[in-house]
Protein backbone atom coordinates (compact mmCIF):
# COMPACT_ATOMS: atom_id res chain seq x y z
CA UNK A 1 0.00 0.00 0.00
CA UNK A 2 2.66 2.42 0.53
CA UNK A 3 4.76 1.52 -2.58
CA UNK A 4 0.97 2.77 -4.30
CA UNK A 5 0.94 5.69 -2.55
CA UNK A 6 4.97 6.62 -2.57
CA UNK A 7 4.35 6.17 -6.47
CA UNK A 8 1.10 8.16 -6.70
CA UNK A 9 2.85 11.01 -4.90
CA UNK A 10 5.94 10.61 -7.09
CA UNK A 11 3.53 11.11 -10.08
CA UNK A 12 1.41 13.97 -8.28
CA UNK A 13 4.92 15.67 -8.18
CA UNK A 14 5.81 15.13 -12.06
CA UNK A 15 2.73 16.78 -13.10
CA UNK A 16 3.11 19.86 -10.88
CA UNK A 17 6.61 20.05 -11.83
CA UNK A 18 5.19 20.07 -15.56
CA UNK A 19 2.55 22.17 -15.10
CA UNK A 20 5.29 24.93 -13.21
CA UNK A 21 7.06 24.40 -16.61
CA UNK A 22 4.04 24.81 -19.13
CA UNK A 23 3.21 28.23 -16.96
CA UNK A 24 6.71 29.29 -17.12
CA UNK A 25 6.23 28.03 -21.46
CA UNK A 26 3.28 30.01 -21.58
CA UNK A 27 4.39 33.19 -20.60
CA UNK A 28 6.81 32.85 -23.63
CA UNK A 29 4.16 32.38 -25.53
CA UNK A 30 2.14 35.12 -24.76
CA UNK A 31 4.51 37.19 -26.16
CA UNK A 32 5.22 36.00 -29.18
CA UNK A 33 1.71 34.87 -30.29
CA UNK A 34 -0.18 36.92 -32.66
CA UNK A 35 -3.00 38.65 -31.27
CA UNK A 36 -5.45 36.63 -32.74
CA UNK A 37 -4.31 33.32 -30.68
CA UNK A 38 -3.54 35.24 -27.76
CA UNK A 39 -7.23 34.59 -26.32
CA UNK A 40 -6.18 31.31 -26.60
CA UNK A 41 -2.38 31.56 -24.77
CA UNK A 42 -3.87 33.45 -21.89
CA UNK A 43 -6.75 30.47 -21.26
CA UNK A 44 -4.10 27.87 -21.74
CA UNK A 45 -2.19 29.73 -18.98
CA UNK A 46 -4.95 30.01 -16.62
CA UNK A 47 -5.90 26.46 -16.81
CA UNK A 48 -1.99 25.34 -16.32
CA UNK A 49 -2.38 27.97 -13.25
CA UNK A 50 -5.08 26.45 -11.72
CA UNK A 51 -3.79 22.81 -12.40
CA UNK A 52 -0.85 23.61 -10.88
CA UNK A 53 -2.60 24.79 -7.72
CA UNK A 54 -4.35 22.27 -7.43
CA UNK A 55 -1.76 19.65 -7.55
CA UNK A 56 -0.03 21.66 -4.81
CA UNK A 57 -3.10 21.31 -2.72
CA UNK A 58 -3.37 17.51 -3.38
CA UNK A 59 0.29 16.66 -2.83
CA UNK A 60 0.68 18.88 0.86
CA UNK A 61 -3.10 16.75 1.52
CA UNK A 62 -1.04 13.35 0.60
CA UNK A 63 1.81 14.67 3.46
CA UNK A 64 4.19 15.75 0.53
CA UNK A 65 6.07 18.97 0.22
CA UNK A 66 4.87 20.43 -3.12
CA UNK A 67 8.11 20.67 -5.67
CA UNK A 68 9.06 24.15 -5.82
CA UNK A 69 9.42 25.99 -9.52
CA UNK A 70 12.79 26.89 -10.74
CA UNK A 71 14.03 30.53 -11.01
CA UNK A 72 14.26 29.82 -15.11
CA UNK A 73 13.59 27.04 -17.57
CA UNK A 74 15.77 25.96 -21.02
CA UNK A 75 13.11 25.85 -23.57
CA UNK A 76 13.14 22.93 -26.36
CA UNK A 77 13.97 25.23 -29.25
CA UNK A 78 14.42 28.58 -30.22
CA UNK A 79 10.85 30.80 -30.20
CA UNK A 80 10.87 34.06 -32.77
CA UNK A 81 7.87 34.76 -33.75
CA UNK A 82 4.14 33.52 -33.35
CA UNK A 83 4.64 30.22 -35.05
CA UNK A 84 7.23 29.29 -32.95
CA UNK A 85 5.33 30.43 -29.99
CA UNK A 86 2.34 27.97 -31.40
CA UNK A 87 4.63 25.29 -31.80
CA UNK A 88 6.51 25.20 -28.38
CA UNK A 89 2.53 25.98 -27.12
CA UNK A 90 1.71 22.24 -28.57
CA UNK A 91 5.24 20.70 -27.36
CA UNK A 92 4.20 22.05 -23.75
CA UNK A 93 0.39 20.68 -24.00
CA UNK A 94 1.80 16.98 -25.46
CA UNK A 95 4.58 17.12 -22.32
CA UNK A 96 2.10 17.73 -20.12
CA UNK A 97 0.05 15.11 -21.44
CA UNK A 98 2.72 12.66 -20.74
CA UNK A 99 3.07 13.33 -17.48
CA UNK A 100 -0.50 13.23 -17.10
CA UNK A 101 -0.48 9.41 -18.69
CA UNK A 102 1.43 8.46 -15.90
CA UNK A 103 -0.46 10.12 -13.30
CA UNK A 104 -3.61 8.28 -14.45
CA UNK A 105 -1.69 4.87 -14.35
CA UNK A 106 -0.03 6.00 -10.26
CA UNK A 107 -3.02 7.08 -8.83
CA UNK A 108 -6.74 5.85 -8.41
CA UNK A 109 -10.40 6.67 -7.73
CA UNK A 110 -11.43 10.30 -8.06
CA UNK A 111 -7.72 11.76 -8.67
CA UNK A 112 -7.46 9.43 -11.58
CA UNK A 113 -10.64 10.76 -13.09
CA UNK A 114 -8.71 14.52 -12.40
CA UNK A 115 -5.86 13.12 -13.85
CA UNK A 116 -7.68 11.91 -16.94
CA UNK A 117 -9.81 14.69 -17.57
CA UNK A 118 -6.28 16.82 -17.44
CA UNK A 119 -4.59 14.47 -20.19
CA UNK A 120 -7.80 14.86 -21.95
CA UNK A 121 -7.59 18.66 -21.69
CA UNK A 122 -3.76 19.03 -22.58
CA UNK A 123 -5.00 16.89 -25.64
CA UNK A 124 -7.10 18.86 -26.96
CA UNK A 125 -5.36 21.68 -26.42
CA UNK A 126 -2.06 20.22 -28.38
CA UNK A 127 -4.62 19.60 -31.05
CA UNK A 128 -5.72 23.27 -31.35
CA UNK A 129 -1.85 24.61 -31.39
CA UNK A 130 -0.63 22.05 -33.57
CA UNK A 131 -3.63 21.28 -36.19
CA UNK A 132 -3.53 17.82 -36.00
CA UNK A 133 -4.04 15.30 -33.55
CA UNK A 134 -1.91 11.84 -32.35
CA UNK A 135 -3.09 8.49 -31.70
CA UNK A 136 -3.27 7.62 -27.94
CA UNK A 137 -2.16 11.34 -26.74
CA UNK A 138 0.18 11.23 -23.57
CA UNK A 139 1.56 7.54 -24.60
CA UNK A 140 4.74 8.63 -26.17
CA UNK A 141 5.54 5.15 -26.20
CA UNK A 142 2.86 4.95 -28.74
CA UNK A 143 4.49 7.36 -30.74
CA UNK A 144 8.01 5.70 -30.48
CA UNK A 145 8.85 8.15 -27.68
CA UNK A 146 10.29 7.63 -23.97
CA UNK A 147 6.41 8.28 -22.08
CA UNK A 148 6.71 10.58 -19.90
CA UNK A 149 9.53 12.90 -20.51
CA UNK A 150 8.24 15.83 -18.62
CA UNK A 151 7.70 19.54 -19.29
CA UNK A 152 8.89 20.95 -22.46
CA UNK A 153 11.35 23.05 -20.75
CA UNK A 154 13.73 22.14 -18.13
CA UNK A 155 14.74 23.43 -15.29
CA UNK A 156 18.40 25.73 -15.60
CA UNK A 157 20.35 27.23 -12.61
CA UNK A 158 20.86 31.14 -13.27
Amino acid sequence: MSGTKDAGLTALQAALAAEHAAVYGYGVVGGMIAAGRRTEARAAWDAHRAQRDALAREVRDRGGEPVAASAAYALPFPVPDSTAAARLAAELEERVAGVYSDLVRAVAGEQRGSAAAALREAAVRAVRWRGESVTFPGLAERAGETAGTGPAPTARTP
